[in-house]
């Protein structure tokens, strides 16, 4: 009896690499439909299959495992000869080294001082320079500045060192990944002869210490995905413990630190969000390996990043440049500081002579003088300011709206604390005007009111009222100095009084403009606390009372760097540039000269190098879809291929993810950006580059060679890029090690003929 037919046809397989029957020779071929085919139809006879690109002979560019300590050594030693390669030179002051090495030397002499970036970076610049010998005298005035006879060469050889080492690092984090010694060779070449790594690791800078603290914790992360098989083992606990220290020291650094570990934080979710699908690992384990990355990636990163903070504050104790920025409290703590040790009485009083200080960043104190506001600036009344420094033009005297107030020294006369909510005057102590506000326009702030001093004597009119607040206190509460935040409201218009921080023109003195703003918007600006306070009739406490707790520090400290960061603006004459200038290496930045007969440096990445790695980009987004679409329509793929699909997709992805973390986020930022800000993300794009061209060279040898001349393509593949790399370092090294004499229009310069876009300037 005949079978029935089945009700479908059978499958033939999809497209794509297959294994066929083994052969007369008794070994399996391997083969591929003929190009275009779809699935056979039924009944027709099978047309006759392509033939399959052959195996590659065993790891035709995998050399030996012997050869990976000596490939790994040779690395190192390019690295540091090129970092270390005329450190020395020029010996004067470039670029931001009269920032960081200014900031050096505060640390050795133990200066406060104010800066937008967290303190590790300049932690260990300090540190390196104490242990060279240098003694944190010189200025660091300006870029050109002679070092003379001091010691310079510690500090450079330091962020020279840790350059150095991100070659290694980016090596070994490719390898890991890739499992490519020849991948991972191809990322150290790119990363050894780039013009702008190397420039960028050999001055007195905080962007070498931040990219190893990255690319250390880029490779900690692979290297505990590598140990994923080993849960709880020595190694895993090693791993995952070095990245949290990693990511300590990347934020301790920059800010941008936390780039990388939202990197580590999308990685461990990852992780996380797989083991909780592996229905064999029980709730109870999942929730161990949930409480080991809390413990490595999140507490020990904060308990270091606070102790690097503790340490700062310890170190820093002295008086300097940087006390303005910060609180009155904070200020009280710093040996030197007119605050550090004295006693004023606790609450304000009427008939107290006080100092009121803005709390925005750098806000200065409230101040008059004799001066008025000229024609055209609103009335032509005393001005108004907030002046930085010192001065008794600071002093003010509180009175109440309605009554004048006599001599506080006066001991007939009981003492009448100021509350919140009170309608008080200010009277300037020097000029016996009061502060006043009306609805003329604010000098430079445009739909600001004017704030000024008027009347005699005192006695000035109804403008002359303002509502004192304390930010968080209820009616009634008396206001403490030092710690007390307040607001004044003007009664009659209802704006607040506030600083703007712009700079009032000459006949302003350069102080910064006061103005009274009707936009009741809470911010810095329009915050003030009181500092000096003398009144003969109340007691004196020790500021000590008031000294701020380190919670407190913390916290001022982080506010004042965000807007210090977002405050940012490009100086006269600066060279600053755009996101998308960066990875067409559109714009370069000048290190040290501008004339011929200066030692010039430009900071600029190797042509070569950063168009391969932007056309790369390009290239492994094309790999990556042309992989995930084969993949999801179900194509065999011979296990040489599913290796290399594995290598581009995770591998390559983990890399593309990080270029993405480190680069897009600027398109978003305020602040003025420069060039050097792109590289961290030129890290990564220099380790996809490296593993992105190995998988298309074992493509290529695999597709377009027989078996006998597939090393041969391969390896003249990798040789020809590697020459192309060297060779344009060749050319374009001298922005990097210094150019004396003609510029790159003349033809008898080094550089003559290489000014390839019109937008450098070397």
């Amino acid at each position: 009896m005949r079978a029935p037919r089945p009700a479908h046809p059978p499958r033939t397989p999809s497209p794509g690499l297959r294994r066929a029957r083994p052969g007369a020779a008794g070994h399996t071929a391997l083969r591929m439909p003929a190009a275009g085919r779809g699935r056979a139809e039924p009944g027709l006879p099978r047309q006759r299959e392509s033939r399959a690109p052959r195996r590659l002979p065993a790891h035709p560019a995998a050399p030996p495992a012997a050869a990976r300590p000596a490939a790994l050594a040779l690395v190192i030693l390019l690295s540091f000869a090129s970092r270390f390669h005329r450190l020395a030179e020029p010996p004067h002051v470039c670029w931001d080294e009269t920032h960081f090495g200014k900031m050096g030397s505060y640390y050795i002499n133990r200066t406060f001082f104010f800066d937008v970036h967290p303190p590790l970076g300049k932690m260990l610049i300090g540190l390196a320079g104490y242990l060279s010998g240098y003694d944190g005298t010189f200025p660091f005035q300006k870029p050109g500045d002679r070092y003379e006879q001091h010691n310079y060469v510690g500090m450079r050889g330091f962020c020279a060192f840790l350059g150095s080492c991100l070659v290694p690092l980016a090596y070994l984090t490719v390898l890991e990944l890739s499992k490519s010694l020849p991948a991972a060779l191809l990322t150290a070449f790119i990363l050894i002869f780039d013009t702008g790594c190397i420039t960028l690791s050999q001055y007195i800078l905080l962007d070498p210490i931040l990219m190893f603290f990255l690319m250390g914790a880029v490779l900690s992360m692979v290297k505990c995905n590598s140990c994923a098989d080993r849960p709880f083992s020595a190694s895993w606990w090693f791993w995952m413990s070095l990245t949290g220290v990693n990511l300590a020291g990347a934020m301790g650094v920059k800010f941008v630190g936390l780039f990388v570990v939202l990197l580590v934080g999308l990685n461990t979710m990852y992780d996380l969000w797989d083991l909780l699908g592996n229905l064999s690992l029980s709730l109870v384990m999942f929730g161990k390996h949930l409480l080991a990355r809390v413990l490595c990636l999140i507490l020990l990163p904060l308990a270091l990043y606070t102790a690097m903070f503790a340490v700062h504050f310890t170190v820093l104790n002295k008086s300097g440049p940087g006390d303005g920025f910060f609180s009155s409290a904070f200020q009280s703590q710093l040996i030197g500081n007119n605050l550090h040790n004295i006693s004023v009485p606790e609450h304000v009083a009427y008939g107290s002579v006080v100092t009121m200080k803005n709390l925005r960043m750098a806000g200065g104190y409230l101040h008059s003088h004799w001066h008025l506001y000229p024609e055209g600036i609103g009335a032509r009344q005393q001005q108004v300011t907030a002046y930085l420094h010192k001065d008794l033009n600071n002093l003010w005297i509180i009175k109440k709206h309605d009554s004048d107030t006599a001599d506080p020294s006066d001991p007939s006369i009981p003492v009448e604390f100021v509350r919140h909510g009170d309608i008080i005057r200010l009277e300037h102590k020097e000029t016996s005007r009061n502060l006043h506000s009306h609805q003329h326009e604010a000098p430079l702030t445009r739909k600001h009111f004017q704030v000024t001093a008027y009347g005699i004597n005192g006695t000035g009119d109804s403008n002359d009222f303002w509502r004192i607040e304390v930010v968080g206190r209820q009616a009634g509460k008396l206001i403490r100095v030092l710690r007390g935040q307040v607001r004044l409201t003007h009664v009659a218009t209802g704006c607040m009084l506030g600083s703007s921080g712009k700079i009032l023109p000459k006949w302003g003195w350069e102080q910064l403009e006061v103005t009274c703003t009707p936009y009741l918007k809470e911010t810095p600006n329009s915050l003030w606390n009181f500092e000096d306070h003398i009144n003969p009739k109340l007691p004196n406490i020790s500021l000590d009372v008031l000294k701020p707790s380190f919670a407190e520090i913390l916290l001022e400290s982080h506010m004042v760097m965000i807007q210090g960061n977002t405050a940012l603006k490009p100086k006269d004459n600066e060279v600053t540039s755009k996101p998308w200038h960066w990875p067409i290496n559109y714009q370069g930045l000048r290190f040290s000269g501008v004339n011929e007969t200066d030692y010039r440096v430009y900071l600029l990445g190797n042509p070569v190098i950063w168009w391969l790695n932007l056309v790369t980009i390009g290239l492994y987004l094309l790999i990556t879809v042309s992989a995930a679409v084969a993949l999801k329509r179900g194509v065999q793929l011979t296990s040489e291929l599913k290796d290399l699909s594995r290598v581009v997709l995770r591998g390559g992805g983990q890399i593309m993810l990080g270029w993405l973390l480190h680069y897009l986020p600027f398109f978003m930022m305020g602040r003025v950006l420069y060039f050097h800000h792109y590289f961290p993300a030129m890290l990564f794009s220099s380790m996809l580059t490296g593993i992105t061209w190995d998988t298309l060279l074992k493509f290529c040898a695999m597709f377009l060679s027989p078996s006998a001349t597939a090393r041969k393509v391969y390896g003249a593949g990798f040789l020809a890029l590697v020459l192309l790399i060297i060779y344009s370092f060749y050319l374009f090294h001298p922005l990097s090690y210094g150019i004396i004499g003609p510029m790159a229009s003349d033809p008898s310069s080094p550089m003559a003929g290489l000014r390839w876009m019109d937008s450098w300037e070397f």
